[in-house]
């Protein structure tokens, strides 16, 4: 082996020096199979730099017993088992593949995820093994690859477990494999954007009936936040058969569908002919509606353009240039209340972050609607203060004409937008002879996604990979 190439020249000093110190004494990991991927990295890095989207630094991976090729997905037809053996005081199934990279599974796993008709149903693909008869402290008796090239494991009680080499690569433990996998779940990677957005525009009709432009909406919708669709049927109903191209709709105390028009004696401030602030709708539930469409069936001779802001790319600003409210908006939980008669009467509360992020720090979702946030406050006198400075430190950061995205709906137009994400409002509008007019719908994420990954898996079948430039 020649351990005299240089390092990639995309690679900094200190990483050109990690670069030189990792040693090929890591399992199943070479250093030539190292230096190819730094240099795919840098090449690829090369050819992105013309991109909209802005680069992410290269990094060198950071390996433990697992190399990344494990965390990549098989060219040219599924992963082969070279090796499988039992690392007994481990408890840990290792398992080298044709293409010289590692994976290793812990037995009680396996176990726990044995694929056979006893502990799967497999109609349902669902555990049928209860976690009471696991042994969670098991070993094994006997690895062997098959001759069609499956890893079969003999557990002590003889009973025996088989696993298709796709279907381990794909769940393999090393950190890249599983953020591989994750993305290919849940695509959590976001486009942020400002003022300067074009937002992206499909032909409502080719959503409705071509697989892959519904694909796209979904994905650029998860992507992005926003997609306008162009060409709908002037006339009510049309996002409850958008809806069904998903699933189905969201019923919320305002009904499966709503009429945003300007209505006397309104339930709520949208149905007015007055400025919206900029806002998500529905804070005053633990769990607001991921998803909204709102589709023109008549606009105002004067006013009501829509306003959308990306409430992400704010709240990032925020952690960077403010990280004192940032940690305010995103530990107090502050009350939201709505009250009312439409589909039902209701009176609903709720207790809620400005900026929800997980266990990792991402921001997942804002929740804030200043018609809603609830006169009683719920803090110590001594956090008040810096929660109203807070507040108001993220709002005229929304509001800074930089971050914010103008646009005039009409008839026929329907916009579908992230309310996890986005905030939206719209200027206040004059109306004469008849009345500005949309309609409105909510759905979930989870349905969202899960016609997503459908409609991925019917147009790419199982090649997709998630994996973006970094």
């Amino acid at each position: 082996m020649n351990e005299s190439l240089p390092p990639p020249p995309c690679l900094t000093a200190e990483r050109q020096l990690a670069f030189h110190c990792y040693t090929p004494h890591h399992r199943c990991l070479t250093f030539r199979m190292l230096y190819s991927l730094a240099r795919f990295k840098c090449s690829l890095l090369q050819v992105l730099k013309g991109a909209s989207r802005t680069p992410r630094p290269i990094t060198v991976p950071r390996f433990g017993h697992q190399t990344l090729a494990a965390a990549l997905p098989a060219v040219g037809g599924s992963p082969g088992v070279r090796q499988a053996r039992a690392l007994d005081h481990e408890r840990l199934l290792q398992v080298q593949w044709d293409d010289g990279a590692c994976s290793f599974y812990p037995f009680t796993w396996l176990r726990d995820n044995c694929q056979c008709p006893l502990c799967t149903l497999q109609s349902a693909q669902a555990r049928s093994l209860l976690l009471t008869d696991l042994d969670v402290h098991t070993g094994v008796d006997q690895v062997q690859v098959t001759d069609s090239n499956k890893v079969s494991i003999t557990w002590p009680d003889q009973h025996n477990s088989e696993f298709e080499p796709d279907w381990l690569k794909k769940r393999c433990f090393s950190p890249e494999a599983r953020q591989a996998r994750q993305e290919e779940l849940f695509l959590n990677e976001r486009d942020f954007w400002d003022s300067g957005l074009q937002i992206p525009t499909l032909d409502f009709k080719e959503v409705l009936h071509d697989d892959k432009a519904a694909l796209d909406w979904l994905m650029t919708l998860r992507r992005l936040g926003i997609v306008y669709l162009k060409g709908a049927p002037v006339e009510q109903g049309q996002v409850a058969r958008l809806s069904q191209r998903i699933g189905y709709l969201r019923l919320t105390f305002y009904g499966h569908t709503w009429q945003v028009q300007d209505k006397p004696m309104a339930n709520n401030i949208a149905y007015t002919s007055g400025k919206l602030s900029l806002h998500t709708d529905y804070p005053a539930l633990h769990h607001p509606p991921g998803v909204q469409f709102l589709h023109c069936l008549q606009q105002a001779q004067q006013g009501g353009e829509s306003e959308v802001v990306d409430g992400f790319h704010v709240a990032e600003f925020l952690r960077r240039e403010h990280p004192d409210a940032f940690n305010t908006l995103t530990s107090l939980r502050v009350d939201f209340t709505d009250t009312g008669s439409d589909y039902c009467n209701f009176s609903v509360q709720s207790k809620n972050r400005i900026i929800d992020v997980d266990n990792e720090g991402r921001v997942v979702r804002i929740n804030y609607n200043n018609a809603t946030r609830d006169s009683v406050l719920d803090l110590p006198l001594d956090q008040v203060q810096p929660f109203y400075s807070s507040l108001k430190t993220f709002v005229e950061l929304m509001d800074q004409p930089e971050n914010v995205v103008t646009y005039r709906m009409e008839p026929g137009d329907l916009v579908t937008f992230d309310n996890w994400r986005l905030l939206h409002g719209r200027k206040s509008y004059v109306s004469h002879s008849s009345l500005r007019h949309l309609e409105g719908a909510y759905l979930d994420w989870d349905e969202v996604m899960s016609r997503l990954r459908i409609l991925r898996k019917a147009v790419h079948g199982d090649s997709y990979t998630p994996l973006r430039p970094r």
